[in-house]
């Protein structure tokens, strides 16, 4: 049996220890804001927070959970969407589509707290793993840069 903190909460998991933590958010755990993308961790739209690190949820075994904690984009600015990021992405109008969001948030939320004032350089190093297959990544440079309080 798996015990781990999603969002605050203990969740315990005794299933299929291949299953990756990506199925049991959202199946499981009823946690939709992770998405689906490609299945083998390079669209990035599965980004979650293991442990203060963004992760793709895809690639990470039920089995390696255990006293891990875990925040999604649920958790993130709780339920009034009250991060600083979040706020900017709105701010920004960053979401065409959307569906790529929730992962491009949650990537942004640990580039910004490792680090606080990122340059244009560090974004798109940052981000580079997370695709957007609208191309709002202008947006998505300056919504970080609204974060972190610098002038987009």
């Amino acid at each position: 049996m798996v015990t781990l903190t999603i969002n605050g909460s203990s969740r315990t998991f005794d299933g299929d220890p291949d299953m990756p933590l990506l199925w049991f958010l959202r199946d499981e755990a009823g946690l939709t804001g992770t998405k689906f993308g490609c299945g083998g961790g390079f669209c990035g739209a599965c980004t979650v927070h293991l442990d203060g690190q963004a992760v793709r949820a895809c690639q990470m075994p039920m089995s390696a959970m255990a006293g891990k904690t875990i925040v999604t984009i649920e958790g993130l600015g709780g339920a009034a969407g009250d991060h600083p990021v979040q706020k900017a992405w709105a701010a920004a109008n960053v979401a065409q589509c959307g569906y790529c969001q929730a992962g491009q948030i949650m990537q942004a939320a640990a580039l910004l707290k490792a680090t606080p004032h990122p340059t244009d350089a560090q974004i798109d190093e940052a981000m580079a793993g997370n695709i957007c297959r609208c191309g709002t990544y202008q947006r998505i440079r300056a919504a970080i840069k609204r974060a972190s309080g610098a002038r987009a």
